[in-house]
């Protein structure tokens, strides 16, 4: 008893047999709010979190012979997360993740508008998404629940929203559990947008990482990234990753969909039922031997090669330049601009009911 009275002096407070959780301030905002840090550890990883769009701010996870590296991209202040260019490191993103073509859609005869901010179109909630704001915290079993109201007509969006994402650490696991209910129907997709470099952040280019995706199917876009509505096989293509290749092994081939996109940033269709947990992706660095598997009961996974970071613009959590293609993303999701495609899976969330997702990010050696 006396030691759980210190702990939670310190700001430490146990949380079950696989994470303690730990609470310190990380500076402020550009408005000037406080942001604070969460600190998830297990024996064999650690996960930080911030208030500021909850996020991914850090993961420190083992290479084969045991030496812990973040492998994920970050910044060491909290004010520089919203003056980067719109990275997005490590955000929960939304309403809705990813790209609304022409920042509009319709529901029950109505159509909307939502703020244009990516080559005409909508991306990942427009100008002031859910990765600017400051989400409530409190601590739960094993980890944190981050919760964000947004009211209704927020951004354009109808309907007040209540989400919520929570984080929690079973040993090398981090599961990520995304939840919301609304007032008016409306849309709603989303998603973490952390990028990894299994080498540690700041450590190069991703280009040798192996990576295989569970899809036999893509979404390619036109040239602004908005899907098509097709769905393609990705047989005898560059976006075959049904057996693992090197990222960067095709990633200058001669394909019109990579010339689009500057590489590779696009939605793999997942093979087997949605809302089923099952395998979206499996990433492994030869060099330091980790291994990042990503299972989701979501529909899709965006597949981005950090294409547009810029060489040395952006100093990283450990004081090094990040360079283009430094890092990864595996955004678990519903397909973009699923709202006005009514063939894709539908994001429609209407009063009374639950949106519910879960992914789970493990790190094994």
């Amino acid at each position: 008893m006396k030691m759980a009275v210190a702990l939670l002096a310190l700001g430490m407070i146990g949380t079950g047999m696989n994470a303690e959780v730990t609470k310190a301030s990380f500076g402020t905002a550009k408005n000037g709010k406080p942001v604070e840090i969460y600190t998830l550890k297990s024996p064999e990883l650690q996960v930080k979190l911030i208030t500021l769009g909850a996020r991914i701010q850090a993961i420190d996870a083992p290479d084969r012979n045991g030496k812990f590296a973040d492998v994920a991209l970050g910044h060491p202040k909290a004010a520089s997360y919203q003056d980067d260019g719109g990275t997005y490191f490590g955000a929960v993103v939304g309403r809705y993740g990813n790209r609304i073509a022409k920042g509009q859609f319709t529901i029950d005869g109505h159509t909307y508008h939502v703020p244009i901010n990516n080559n005409g179109q909508s991306l990942h909630g427009g100008l002031d998404g859910f990765d600017n704001r400051i989400w409530s915290a409190k601590e739960v079993a094993d980890g944190v629940e981050f919760t964000l109201v947004s009211p209704d007509g927020d951004q354009g969006y109808p309907g007040t929203l209540t989400a919520h994402v929570t984080y929690t650490l079973h040993g090398h696991d981090l599961k990520i559990e995304y939840s919301a209910t609304t007032t008016k129907p409306t849309v709603i997709n989303l998603t973490n947008h952390s990028y990894f470099n299994l080498a540690g952040e700041g450590n190069g280019t991703i280009l040798n990482h192996k990576i295989q995706i569970n899809a036999d199917h893509y979404t390619p876009v036109d040239k602004v990234l908005i899907p098509t509505g097709d769905l393609p096989a990705v047989a005898g293509t560059p976006f075959d990753f049904r057996t693992p290749h090197a990222i960067g092994e095709r990633i200058e081939a001669k394909n019109e969909q990579l010339t689009i996109a500057g590489g590779y940033d696009h939605n793999f269709v997942l093979n087997g039922a949605a809302g089923t947990l099952r395998t979206a992706a499996i990433v492994t660095d030869p060099t330091s031997g980790r291994t990042l598997t990503v299972k989701t009961t979501e529909p899709g996974v965006q597949f981005y090669t950090g294409n547009f970071i810029k060489d040395g613009e952006i100093t990283g959590t450990g004081g090094k330049k990040y360079v283009r293609r430094g890092g990864f993303c595996l955004e678990t999701q519903h397909y973009p601009d699923s709202p006005n495609h009514p063939a894709f899976p539908s994001t429609l969330l209407r009063p009374g009911q639950t949106y519910h997702t879960t992914t789970v990010f493990s790190f094994t050696k």
